[in-house]
C-alpha cells in the first residue's frame, strides 16, 4: 500500500487535498481526520504539518508526500523531488529598513531573522556571506522594527506586507518555491500511477478542448492557429466541403484562439472542460 503524506493545514492543504480527490483518491471528510485510508486504489494519507512532511518522507517512514520546494531544501531531508505541481508558487526575497542595504555583501555580519533558517544559512554560505540567521516562526517582518534582526528574509509577492513595516527589497532571488511532490526513492511501488493521476489533473486544469467547423480547404491556416499537443482531430462532416476539428488548446489562451480561428473562417466554435487526462 502506497502510503502518502498530505499538508494538514496551511496554504498547500486545501489545493492538495482537492487535487487528489480529482486524481480519484479517497480524501478527508473532517478536518480532525488525521489517516485516510483508500483500499480501492490501495493507498493510505497521513495528514501532517508541512514542515514535517519531508522528514517523514525522507527517513522512509512514508513513501511519498506533497509539500513545498522551501520546506524540502530547509529539512535537509533525504526526499528526492519527483514533480512540480501546478499550485503554491511563491519567491524568497532578503528586505530591509529602506536605504541601509544595496547588495547581499552588506548583509556581512548582521541578523538575518528568517522562518526557513537552514534555507537562508545555506544560501549564504554558498555566496560566501557570513551573518547571524535568527529563526522565527512567522512574522518575521517586524523582526526588524522589534530590534531582533537587522534584515529579513522571507516570501514576497507584491511586497505590501514589507513596505508598510519600512522595509525594502534587495538583493538576489533565494528560491524560486512551488508545491512539489517528493518520494523517499524513485522507484517506490504505485509512485508512477499516482504521477500519471495528478498530472492528469494538472493538463485538465491547464488546458481546453476546442471543437469548430470549418471549410476544408481551410484546415492547414486552422490548424496552425490550433496545431495541438500531438496533431488535431479532423473529421468529415456530412457536408463534403466541410471538416469538424477537435484540439487541446491552453485555457490561458482559449479568447484569443478563438477570435483567430473565426477570423480564419471557422464556424461553431465549442469550448469544454477536460475533468482528467492521461497525456
Amino acid at each position: 500500500m502506497l502510503r502518502i503524506a498530505v499538508p494538514n493545514k496551511g496554504t498547500l492543504s486545501e489545493t492538495a487535498t482537492s487535487m487528489l480527490h480529482e486524481a480519484g483518491y479517497a480524501t478527508r471528510r473532517d478536518q480532525k481526520e488525521l489517516i485516510v485510508a483508500d483500499p480501492r486504489n490501495d493507498v493510505e494519507f497521513f495528514y501532517l504539518r508541512p514542515r514535517d512532511i519531508a522528514t517523514y518522507v525522507g527517513s522512509g517512514a512514508l513513501d511519498v508526500g506533497i509539500t513545498g520546494r522551501d520546506l524540502l531544501l530547509d529539512s535537509h531531508s533525504a526526499a528526492l523531488e519527483v514533480d512540480v505541481l501546478d499550485f503554491g508558487s511563491s519567491t524568497f526575497r532578503f528586505a530591509g529598513p529602506i536605504g541601509r542595504f544595496e547588495n547581499l555583501r552588506d548583509l556581512e555580519g548582521v541578523r538575518v531573522a528568517t522562518s526557513y533558517d537552514t534555507l537562508v544559512r545555506d544560501f549564504l554560505a554558498a555566496e560566501g556571506v557570513n551573518a547571524t540567521v535568527v529563526r522565527l516562526d512567522g512574522a518575521v517582518e517586524s523582526a526588524v522594527r522589534l530590534g531582533v534582526a537587522d534584515a529579513v528574509a522571507d516570501v514576497v509577492e507584491t511586497g505590501s506586507t514589507l513596505r508598510k513595516q519600512g522595509l525594502e527589497i534587495f538583493g538576489p532571488v533565494i528560491l524560486e518555491s512551488s508545491a512539489v511532490l517528493i518520494a523517499g526513492r524513485d522507484d517506490v511501488p504505485g509512485l508512477d500511477t499516482l504521477r500519471r493521476r495528478i498530472q492528469g489533473v494538472i493538463v485538465a486544469h491547464q488546458y481546453v478542448l476546442i471543437d469548430y467547423d470549418l471549410p476544408a480547404d481551410l484546415v492547414d491556416q486552422a490548424t496552425a492557429v490550433t496545431p495541438g499537443l500531438e496533431s488535431p482531430t479532423v473529421s468529415p462532416l456530412r457536408d463534403t466541403g466541410w471538416v469538424a476539428v477537435r484540439v487541446m488548446v491552453p485555457r490561458s489562451d482559449m479568447n484569443q484562439v478563438m477570435d483567430e480561428l473565426y477570423a480564419v473562417g471557422a464556424r461553431a466554435i465549442l469550448v469544454s472542460a477536460i475533468h482528467a487526462a492521461r497525456i
